[in-house]
C-alpha cells in the first residue's frame, strides 16, 4: 500500500509540476513578447523618433534607441525606414543594410499593412522574443518606417529557472509528503485489519464463511444501525425463506417485524436459549452483542427449529414430571410411613388403618380420574405431579370430577400444552400459598365438549388488578419479586396466538382469581406445522 499509494502520488505531482512548468513557461514567452510588442509602439509613437526616422538622423536615432533600450531592460531596439533599412542598431556596421538579414523577416506585415505582431526569431544577438510596430507620420498617416524592440530568450529562460526552482521544491516537498502519508494511512490500516496481509484476510474470509454455512443452526447478524450483515443457507430454511433472497444490506425489521434484535442492541444484554415465533415456527433463539472495546456495534442470533428438539423435549418433560412425581411422593410417604410407624408403636392401631385407607382412597380415587378423563398419558403425569406437588406445599390441589379431556388433537403438541398448563397451576399454588398459607385449594376443571378445549384453574390468591390483567402476559412483567419471573405467562400467550386460542382473567373478590384457557380443536397452528 506504501508503494501504491506513494506512485500515485508521485505520478500525481509529477504530472501537476510537468504542466505547471510548462504553463508557467508558456505564460512567460507570451508575457515578454507582449511587453516587446508593446514597447515597440511606445518607441514607433515617440515624436523623436518619428522626427530622426523622417530627416534620417541616424545619430539621434541611436541615441534614443540607446536610452529607450536601457530604459525597458530590452536586448535591443532597432529602427528602420519605410524601405526595412536599418536606421539604428546596437551593432554599428549592420547600419544601413536591411533587417531581413538578421531574421528573415522584412518586416512586410507592419510596413505594408500597419500591423503590429509578435515573432520570435535568432538573429545576431542571439534569439529573442520580438515586437514589431509601423512608424506613422501623425500628418499624412503614411507608414514612415519601423521599430524592432527584442527581449532575449535567455533572459526568459533565467526568469523560468528562478520560479521553477521554486515550483519544483514544492512539488517535492508535496511528493514527501504524500509518501509520509501513505505510511500513515497504510500504517492505520494494517493495525485495523490486526497485520493481516490482503490474502490472508481472502483466506480467513473464506473460513469464515464456509464455517457460517456448515453450521446446523440458523445464524443472522446485524449491525449498529439494525441491518443484516452475515446470514447462513440454514437461517433461509429455518426462516422459510426464498434460498434466493438477498437478506444483505437490508433491515432486520423489514424480514423478521417480530425480531427482539434491536432490543439486545440497544440493550447489551445477551439472551440465551429464549423460546420465541419467527415466521410463524416456533424456535429456540440465542442472542448476543458484538462489541468493539465497550460501544456495541451489532448483533448475533443464532436459532434453530423447536420440532427438531421435540422429542428430546418431550422425554425430557415426562422425565422431569415422573422425577416431581417421585420426589413428591417419597417426602410425602416417608412422613405418612413415620406417622403410621409412631402410631403402631404406641398401639394405635385403628388409627393407623383409618390413616393408611384414606391415603390409599385419595390416590386411587386421584388416578381413576385421571385414567378415565384424561387418557393422555402426558397430561395426566403432569396433573398427579402437580397434585403431589401442592399436597408437598401443604395445599390442595382439587380436579373437578366432571372434568373431561378425552378429544385432544393428536397434533396439538403435547409438550407445549404441558408447559402451559403447567404455568398456570404452579401460578396458582404460589398466589394461594403467598395468600393463605397451608391449607390452602387450588381447583382444576377441565371439558373438551363442542369446538374448543377449556382449562379453568381458579386459585385463593390476592387477585389480580383490572389494569393488570394483560399486562402479566408482556414479557418480563411479574407479580413475584426478583428478576427471573415474568416468562411464564408470556410463553402462554406466544402458544395462544399460535394456536388461535385465547385466555381471560377474572378476578373473584374475596376468593382469588381465575384463569380460563380456550383452545379450539381445530387451530390455526395445525396449517403450519
Amino acid at each position: 500500500m506504501i508503494l501504491t499509494l506513494g506512485f500515485v502520488s508521485a505520478v500525481q505531482t509529477i504530472l501537476i509540476g510537468v504542466f505547471a512548468g510548462y504553463y508557467l513557461s508558456d505564460s512567460l514567452f507570451d508575457e515578454i513578447g507582449q511587453r516587446a510588442l508593446m514597447v515597440s509602439k511606445t518607441v514607433a509613437a515617440a515624436p523623436s523618433v518619428i522626427e530622426g526616422v523622417q530627416q534620417r538622423d541616424i545619430d539621434e536615432l541611436n541615441r534614443l534607441a540607446t536610452r529607450m533600450t536601457l530604459t525597458n531592460e530590452a536586448l535591443f531596439i532597432v529602427i528602420g525606414d519605410h524601405y526595412g533599412i536599418r536606421l539604428a542598431h546596437p551593432t554599428a556596421d549592420r547600419i544601413g543594410r536591411s533587417m531581413a538579414d538578421d531574421d528573415g523577416d522584412w518586416g512586410l506585415r507592419a510596413l505594408k499593412e500597419g500591423e503590429a505582431y509578435v515573432a520570435r526569431a535568432k538573429g545576431s544577438l542571439g534569439e529573442s522574443m520580438r515586437g514589431k510596430a509601423p512608424v506613422i507620420d501623425p500628418d499624412t498617416g503614411d507608414i514612415i518606417g519601423i521599430v524592432s524592440v527584442g527581449y532575449g530568450v535567455n533572459q526568459v529562460d533565467a526568469i523560468i529557472r528562478r520560479y521553477s526552482f521554486v515550483l519544483y521544491s514544492v512539488v517535492g516537498l508535496t511528493l514527501l509528503v504524500s509518501i509520509f502519508i501513505a505510511m500513515v494511512i497504510a500504517g492505520r490500516f494494517k493495525r485495523a485489519i490486526f497485520g493481516l496481509e490482503p490474502e490472508e484476510i481472502a483466506r480467513l474470509f473464506q473460513e469464515r464463511d464456509a464455517t457460517l454455512q456448515s453450521v446446523r443452526e440458523g445464524i443472522i447478524a446485524i449491525n449498529r444501525d439494525g441491518v443484516i450483515t452475515t446470514f447462513n443457507r440454514t437461517a433461509l430454511e429455518t426462516l422459510g425463506i426464498d434460498p434466493d433472497t438477498p437478506l444483505t444490506g437490508r433491515p432486520i425489521l423489514e424480514v423478521l417485524p417480530e425480531s427482539d434484535l434491536l432490543s439486545v442492541l440497544e440493550s447489551g444484554v445477551p439472551d440465551f436459549d429464549r423460546e420465541v415465533w419467527l415466521q410463524n415456527r416456533q424456535m429456540i433463539v440465542n442472542r448476543l452483542p458484538v462489541r468493539q472495546g465497550t460501544e456495541i456495534i451489532g448483533v448475533v442470533a443464532s436459532f434453530r427449529l423447536r420440532d427438531e428438539v421435540d422429542q428430546v423435549s418431550r422425554q425430557l418433560t415426562r422425565i422431569q414430571q415422573y422425577a416431581d412425581t417421585l420426589r413428591s411422593q417419597t417426602h410425602e410417604y416417608s412422613n405418612k410411613l413415620h406417622t403410621i410407624a409412631g402410631l403402631i408403636q404406641i398401639e394405635a392401631y385403628e388409627e393407623a388403618l383409618n390413616l393408611i385407607g384414606s391415603e390409599v382412597s385419595d390416590h386411587q380415587a386421584l388416578i381413576h380420574l385421571l385414567l378415565d378423563a384424561v387418557p393422555d398419558p402426558v397430561i395426566a403425569g403432569c396433573l398427579l405431579g402437580k397434585y403431589n406437588r401442592a399436597r408437598e406445599m401443604g395445599l390442595r390441589l382439587h380436579i373437578d370430577s366432571e372434568s373431561r379431556m378425552t378429544d385432544i388433537p393428536p397434533d396439538l403438541p403435547r409438550d407445549q400444552l404441558v408447559s402451559v398448563l403447567g404455568n398456570l397451576i404452579d401460578n396458582a399454588l404460589e398466589a394461594t400459598r403467598q395468600q393463605t398459607g397451608a391449607g390452602g385449594i387450588v381447583q382444576l376443571s377441565m371439558t373438551d365438549l363442542g369446538h374448543e378445549l377449556i382449562f379453568e384453574v381458579q386459585d385463593q390468591g390476592p387477585g389480580i388488578p383490572e389494569d393488570a390483567r394483560q399486562k402479566i402476559f408482556e414479557k418480563g412483567v411479574s407479580t413475584k419479586q426478583g428478576t427471573e419471573h415474568g416468562y411464564g405467562l408470556h410463553l402462554v400467550r406466544q402458544f395462544l396466538n399460535r394456536w388461535g386460542g385465547s385466555i381471560t382473567v377474572d378476578d373473584l373478590p374475596g376468593e382469588g382469581s381465575r384463569f380460563t384457557l380456550y383452545l379450539p380443536k381445530h387451530g390455526k397452528g395445525r396449517d403450519h406445522q
